[in-house]
């Protein structure tokens, strides 16, 4: 029986590959580095801005610790001063989540993403309590895949590995899942594509978010 799910939260609850490539762009153009096209930051998220910088100045091969010093400072400044910026919930998704809901499934967001941007952009998009948890990246707690922040989830909610599903849009998300011994959901609307997802050890490969819903065992 299904008591709850576990979402990742940039491509797989939320369309944020343009505010990323938004605010990285304008990190480098700063620093007179020639903008990457959006498309190129579907592979440079997923695993912190830290790697999303580093991945995007390698692209221009200008990665060197000054630069990536200067870059991710700016990127940092001006993305945490407006997060939300050209994100939105994908189609679908908000309507999934309800039924979810209905249904008396608990939900929780865990993103790589910084703790406090995490909060505020569900905040913004969901409203206060949506969700019955919501982690980013935080101090002392390591990123996914590693399963810590998971397996933290699960004892908070109450629950047991085998009654939660972890849904995801990248391998990194599959391995976390997979790292905490959890049923893992692919999702193809976000970063990444289907080949990643099955390498990665996803248990069940979704491309329309009601999907999610046939998932669910009862």
């Amino acid at each position: 029986m299904t008591k709850l799910c576990i979402f990742d939260l940039d491509g797989t609850v939320l369309d944020t590959v343009k505010t990323i490539a938004y605010y990285g762009n304008y990190a480098l153009s700063k620093h007179g580095i020639e903008p990457i096209e959006v498309k190129e930051y579907n592979y440079f998220a997923g695993n912190g801005a830290v790697n999303l910088i580093k991945r995007a100045l390698r692209f221009r091969n200008a990665l060197t610790d000054e630069v990536f010093e200067k870059v991710f400072a700016d990127y940092n400044t001006a993305y945490n001063a407006n997060t939300s910026y050209l994100t939105a919930p994908f189609d679908g998704i908000k309507e999934t989540l309800d039924a979810l809901k209905a249904r008396g499934i608990k939900m929780a967001i865990l993103s790589n993403k910084p703790h406090f941007a995490t909060c505020g952009v569900i905040t913004e998009l969901f409203g206060e309590g949506y969700f019955n948890c919501v982690y980013g990246q935080r101090e002392g707690v390591p990123i996914k895949p590693d399963p810590t922040a998971v397996l933290g989830i699960l004892q908070e909610l109450d629950a047991q590995p085998e009654e939660c599903l972890y849904v995801g849009d990248t391998g990194t998300d599959m391995k976390t899942g997979k790292n905490a011994g959890l049923p893992t959901v692919g999702v193809t609307w976000g970063f990444r594509g289907k080949e990643e997802l099955l390498e990665g050890g996803a248990d069940v490969i979704i491309d329309e978010p009601r999907q999610l819903l046939d998932c669910i065992t009862i």
